[in-house]
C-alpha cells in the first residue's frame, strides 16, 4: 500500500522528458527502491471531539469516510468524540503525523464530519506497536473492523 501526496509528481521525474530504455538499473530506479525500502508502516490513532452531534449522523459520516478510504481499521464514536485508527505508510513519524493531522479537516466536507477538532494523535511504528500487544497493554487489535459505538 503505497500512497503520494496529492499533487506530487514521482519522485526523480520532475521537468524531465521520456527519451530511451535502458537494459540497466539507473540511479532514478535505485533511489526509489530505496524509497520504498525506507517507507514504514505506522499505526495512527487519531481522536476528534466538540460539540453533540447526533448518533446516526455521526456513524453515516464515519461509515462514509472508511468506505472514501479503506485503510481505515477502525472507528469508534459517541454523540461528542470519535477515535479513528488505520494503518498508515510513510517515510517517518513526521510524514505520517502530518497527513493524519489532515486526514478529518480533508474529508469534512465530502464525508459530512462533524465540525469537530482533534483533540489527540498517536502515531507509533508496527514494532511498537506489535510489543504493546505481545506486553499486553497499548491498542488492542482493531477487532471488529468497522464503525462502532463506544
Amino acid at each position: 500500500m503505497r500512497r503520494g501526496r496529492p499533487g506530487a509528481l514521482p519522485r526523480g521525474t520532475a521537468g524531465r522528458a521520456l527519451t530511451s530504455v535502458g537494459t540497466g538499473d539507473t540511479g532514478d530506479r535505485a533511489e526509489e527502491a530505496a524509497h520504498d525500502a525506507a517507507a514504514r508502516l505506522w499505526h495512527v490513532t487519531l481522536s476528534v471531539s466538540g460539540a453533540e452531534a447526533p448518533l446516526g449522523e455521526v456513524r453515516r459520516a464515519l461509515e462514509q469516510l472508511a468506505h472514501d478510504h479503506p485503510f481505515l481499521l477502525t472507528s469508534r464514536y459517541a454523540n461528542d468524540h470519535a477515535e479513528i485508527r488505520y494503518w498508515e505508510e510513510a517515510r517517518d513519524l513526521h510524514d505520517a503525523a502530518a497527513v493524519a493531522l489532515r486526514l478529518w479537516g480533508e474529508h469534512r466536507s465530502t464525508a459530512r464530519l462533524p465540525p469537530w477538532e482533534i483533540v489527540g494523535l498517536e502515531v507509533i511504528d508496527r514494532e511498537t506497536y506489535h510489543q504493546r500487544i505481545a506486553e499486553g497493554y497499548g491498542p488492542l487489535p482493531a477487532t471488529p473492523v468497522g464503525v462502532h459505538p463506544f
